[in-house]
């Protein structure tokens, strides 16, 4: 049985498998193999799968895919790693070009193990959206970072509906896979879906919790949704940049931009990134 190799990677919590595609010529990735393969009770796990290789026009080329499958937004963090990961397998300078499914980005190396993203310019900005969900009517923000993403401020959500005053002040406390999952599916966001992220100013580090579409459950971190919600803040909350942002799963992240001529620019997205583990799997088990 052909044996493949691997490396696992996370930033900042959010966790990829991650292929050198020029080692592996004969890896093929379906829907069902990569949900395998990221079933963390049967497969390796992982919150994604991304795929790298060399390229004549750019430093690398990586392709993502959610861990159900599905493709063709952006994730911030999986770029991240793949930045590093791409660094060391080509001896890369500090700063990149490449590819993400097949959309040019850019990043750099700060330092081992932190790694920072530029984005392309975000679009979509909608604000003051009243959103029914959980029994009751939610203000929330929307815009679109390479994936889209609500962000709804934890304060804007009651407790009870039948007690509009009974608000949230722990983000720990706030049901993010029953009420992300709920929004998720919302007939306004189809039929793509929309991540959703839930935020909470707590001296001046913005805490955040998102639940991921393509993964359908929360993660420990997003990035995309940790830039959407850097943005919202900026033009609601009027917290200026650099965001830090509080993570789930107990790292920070910070989004950087300037705001210049009533548009976002030099969006970037910075963190830690560290190679867990290395391994190797039978392909003909996961086809």
């Amino acid at each position: 049985m052909q044996k493949i190799l691997f490396s696992k990677m996370s930033g900042a919590g959010n966790d990829f498998i991650i292929f050198d595609k020029d080692s592996n010529p004969d890896l093929v990735l379906f829907n069902n193999n990569i949900a395998k393969l990221c079933d963390r009770h049967y497969g390796i796990g992982a919150d994604g799968v991304i795929t790298i290789a060399g390229s004549k026009n750019y430093d690398f080329v990586m392709e993502y895919f959610n861990s159900d499958g599905s493709t063709g937004s952006l994730c911030g963090n999986g770029a991240r790693c793949a930045i590093d990961f791409a660094a060391k397998k080509f001896s890369l300078k500090k700063k990149v070009r490449f590819l993400s499914n097949g959309v040019e980005y850019s990043g750099e190396i700060l330092e081992e193990n932190k790694v920072r993203f530029f984005f392309n310019s975000p679009g979509g900005l909608k604000t003051d959206l009243k959103i029914k969900a959980g029994g009751q009517l939610i203000s929330a923000d929307f815009i679109n970072t390479g994936s889209p993403h609500i962000v709804i401020d934890i304060q804007e959500i009651s407790k009870d509906p039948l007690k509009p005053r009974s608000r949230y002040t722990d983000i720990k406390e706030v049901p993010v896979f029953s009420l992300g999952k709920e929004i998720r599916y919302l007939s306004e966001f189809a039929p793509g879906g929309t991540n959703v992220n839930f935020i909470n100013l707590n001296d001046r580090k913005l805490e955040i919790r998102t639940y991921e579409r393509g993964v359908e459950n929360e993660t420990l971190s997003c990035g995309t949704g940790s830039a959407a919600s850097a943005l919202v803040a900026f033009f609601k909350r009027k917290v200026k940049p650099p965001v830090i942002l509080a993570a789930a799963g107990g790292d920070e992240l910070i989004v950087d931009f300037k705001f210049v001529d009533k548009k976002i620019k030099e969006l970037s997205l910075t963190g830690p990134v560290v190679n867990t583990f290395t391994g190797e799997f039978s392909l003909n088990k996961y086809l």
